[in-house]
């Protein structure tokens, strides 16, 4: 098959056979949470794996069909990648038809130096890279590829290993960069349905290129987030709607649940609303719901 036959294939499949998992999840996505505006100038942010390409052709589409206008900058910041995938990535922008912009960089270098948390500091480092890159180009967003997985397993992170309740937003506005945002368009597509598109359409991307990760099994370190993927895996085989049910669960926050809540500026403990008239904290049989009792 011809290189612009593939490239149709691939646009194709996104529109037809996977209209209902992906499209639609991406433009439910952007129209839910307000991602773009009329007049945006978005740097869709490329590493090279099946997420950021997706995401990159589904901004491509959407550009093409929106009556929203505005522009996009495809940009692939190379943190230090082997001529092999720095190769694989530029191919397979060729084939989808994605005029990429590469900006070199020596992330992967400094991060390796680190002697705690390279991962933690290289994500760092990669995220003000990209903000000033994009700022260079005249951009007011970067897009990012993470999905619905990704918030999920946040989520269970944060109660695991960090005692707090947060996710991933689906936008956020910079704190280091004025005026610039980021979003997030796969916030409601999960990552099964982008392996099946890619799998459909013959496309192999990199997976993980950092050199810390050269020779390991999947291509990534031994993590957390790796274990969060196997628990929600087992927790699939018992009730395939966990993914949905966790990420709905943050949404639908009742704070006269809660024993504590931070804004991340201001705490609010129950106690110095409790004894307030009109307060949210009374009895309304959720215990014995929860604990089977009549």
């Amino acid at each position: 098959m011809e290189q612009g036959e593939r490239c149709l294939q691939a646009e194709r499949s996104i529109q037809k056979k996977y209209r209902k998992s992906i499209w639609n999840k991406f433009v439910g996505g952007l129209k839910d949470y307000e991602m773009i505006q009329e007049g945006d100038r978005i740097a869709v942010c490329i590493s090279g794996g099946k997420d950021s390409m997706l995401l990159a052709k589904c901004m491509q589409l959407l550009q093409r069909y929106s009556p929203t206008r505005f522009q996009l900058t495809y940009l692939v910041m190379d943190p230090g990648y082997s001529p092999e995938n720095r190769a694989r990535i530029e191919e397979n922008a060729a084939l989808l038809g994605l005029p990429v912009t590469v900006e070199e960089t020596n992330l992967f270098q400094a991060a390796e130096a680190a002697e705690k948390s390279p991962c933690y500091l290289c994500a760092r480092m990669r995220r003000g890279c990209l903000y000033r890159l994009a700022r260079e180009h005249g951009c007011n967003k970067i897009a990012l590829g993470h999905h619905l997985d990704d918030v999920v397993e946040t989520v269970l992170l944060s109660m695991f290993y960090g005692a707090e309740m947060k996710t991933m937003m689906p936008k956020l506005h910079s704190s280091h960069f004025p005026g610039m945002e980021l979003i997030r368009p796969l916030y409601l597509v999960k990552e099964a349905d982008i392996v099946a598109w890619a799998r459909y359409n013959g496309l192999e991307f990199i997976r993980c290129a950092c050199r810390l990760t050269a020779g390991t099994a999947e291509g990534v370190l031994d993590s957390k987030r790796q274990e969060m993927k196997a628990l929600l895996a087992e927790l699939r085989k018992r009730n395939p709607s966990v993914d949905w049910n966790i990420f709905h669960s943050f949404h639908n926050v009742n704070l006269g649940t809660l024993v504590g809540y931070t804004t991340g500026r201001e705490d609010f403990p129950f106690l110095a609303e409790y004894s307030r008239p009109g307060s949210p904290y009374c009895s309304l049989g959720e215990e014995a719901s929860f604990s089977g009792e009549n």
